[in-house]
């Protein structure tokens, strides 16, 4: 029996690692995504019955009042968050990762410590890994959060010799990690070295604008995994070694074609202080803040050019989801399939806060997976559609991209709306985006501007569709 309980847990943590492999496999696809969560979710809780009969448990009341706890913020936290607030659950749910990694790194060393023996260097050396990581991820998190949350403001946070001074900052962490592996019993070292990795999160994501946030929290993300693959090795845990590294790596990836969809580099996007973070400029309906003319329409003359179309196209952005408009955009959908107009959805890898923040509120809404297409997809399309229908999107449809050389966006990849035969933009005024500079779609012949809350504007088509 006693030979059967080891056995048994490998045979669970194999059985949590396959259900973890094929969840992230589906979660590629929005039409599996579902299912995809629930069997990474199911092997993960393999794991942690399987953990918490392999280790000597002083006191499992205690872990079963924990677990309640965190189920029951969890529980509340899914339920009550709104759509839009999902990207700073996500950034908040990653510093609580790195925190909680950081946390068992602390709780080891403070182990050795308490009985004066010197831990070996293996140990010592992933415990400061994951101080650093956790600590980096923990308050970064914190930071990202506020940004998009509005709690400080979304534009990047400098100062001169700023990367000097985290260059010192991090080569201090440095000097005293090899210190520490000299002489580890030295707690008023280790403490400084806690509090280091702590500002340089904070020093980390502060001179980054809220524009490039989706990147941030995918890498973030990605430390999170890190810090807690440091942390199974310090507790010689095979499954959090593994399922940390899943993390880190599928986060680096996403990082990485987030990146490609914005045509930066990564150094760019962290240390470039690149865009405003904000809608620039106070422009209001059918104004703005240049001279250059536009042309606006009424939702009547909106609804006739959407009804009497043959094919739409749907493009969705940051705007939509500010307005909760995804429900009034799947009705929109729906009147219009009823009156024989096939309809697309466009969806740029970059458009909103977080990676696939578009999918969410799409699903959230129900619209059918088929009708959802990536970037790379639908471009071609463009030339095929009678309408663009562009809601609250800005910077993804700026043509400036593909023709101004002097653009600090050009060569961004971005959704060929202006190819389509009309474009229609549903959007409060002409203010910029969070690229901060002014978008050439607006003043395009082609173009018509509707002026309005995303939710508002898209009700009245609705109710105009109707009529026709």
């Amino acid at each position: 029996m006693t030979d059967f309980i080891p056995t048994g847990i490998q045979l669970s943590y194999l059985v949590a690692v396959s259900l973890f492999f094929v969840g992230l496999k589906k979660l590629g696809s929005p039409a599996t995504a579902r299912n995809g969560n629930l069997l990474a979710s199911v092997g993960m809780l393999i794991a942690i019955v399987a953990t918490l009969l392999e280790k000597e448990v002083i006191n499992y009341e205690m872990i079963l009042v924990a677990i309640v706890i965190g189920s029951i913020i969890g529980a509340i936290a899914a339920y009550k968050v709104e759509m839009t607030a999902m990207p700073q659950m996500v950034g908040l749910f990653n510093g609580l990762g790195g925190a909680a990694s950081a946390m068992v790194a602390v709780g080891e060393f403070w182990k050795y410590l308490a009985v004066a023996q010197s831990p070996p260097l293996p140990t010592t050396i992933t415990a400061l890994l994951g101080v650093l990581i956790g600590g980096v991820t923990f308050t970064g998190s914190v930071i990202a959060f506020a940004k998009l949350q509005g709690i400080m403001s979304g534009s990047p946070i400098t100062f001169p010799l700023q990367q000097p001074f985290n260059a010192i900052l991090f080569g201090g962490f440095i000097v005293g990690s090899v210190y520490m592996c000299v002489t580890p019993f030295n707690l008023p070292v280790f403490l400084a070295l806690v509090g280091v990795s702590l500002v340089l999160g904070v020093m980390f994501v502060i001179p980054i604008g809220g524009g490039d946030m989706p990147v941030v929290i995918s890498l973030l993300n990605s430390f999170s995994g890190l810090a807690a693959s440091a942390a199974g090795f310090v507790v010689m845990n095979n499954m959090l070694i593994i399922a940390g590294a899943l993390v880190g790596a599928s986060g680096i990836i996403l990082t990485v074609i987030m990146c490609k969809g914005m045509n930066r580099s990564l150094t760019n996007v962290l240390f470039a202080a690149f865009g405003t973070g904000e809608s620039g400029g106070a422009a209001v309906a059918g104004g703005g803040t240049t001279d250059k003319a536009v042309r606006s329409i009424d939702p009547e003359e909106g609804a006739m050019m959407l009804g009497y179309a043959r094919s739409i196209v749907i493009v969705p952005g940051y705007g939509m989801a500010v307005a909760q408009a995804q429900h009034s955009v799947r009705e929109l959908a729906d009147q219009l399939e009823g009156l024989g107009v096939e309809v697309k959805y466009a969806i740029h890898p970059v458009a909103g806060r977080m990676p696939g923040h578009m999918n969410v509120l799409l699903a959230e809404a129900n619209v059918p997976y088929p009708q959802l297409y990536d970037m790379d997809d639908i471009n071609p399309q463009f030339d095929q559609a009678d309408v663009a229908l562009v809601i609250g999107a800005n910077d993804v449809v700026n043509p400036a991209a593909r023709a101004d050389k002097n653009s600090p966006i050009y060569g961004m990849p971005i959704l060929d709306v202006d190819k389509a035969k009309h474009t229609i933009v549903i959007k409060r005024g002409l203010s910029t985006g969070f690229a901060g500079v002014d978008n050439d779609l607006f003043y395009k012949d082609k173009t018509m501007m509707l002026f309005g809350s995303a939710k508002d504007m898209v009700a009245k088509l609705v109710s105009e569709v109707k009529q026709l």
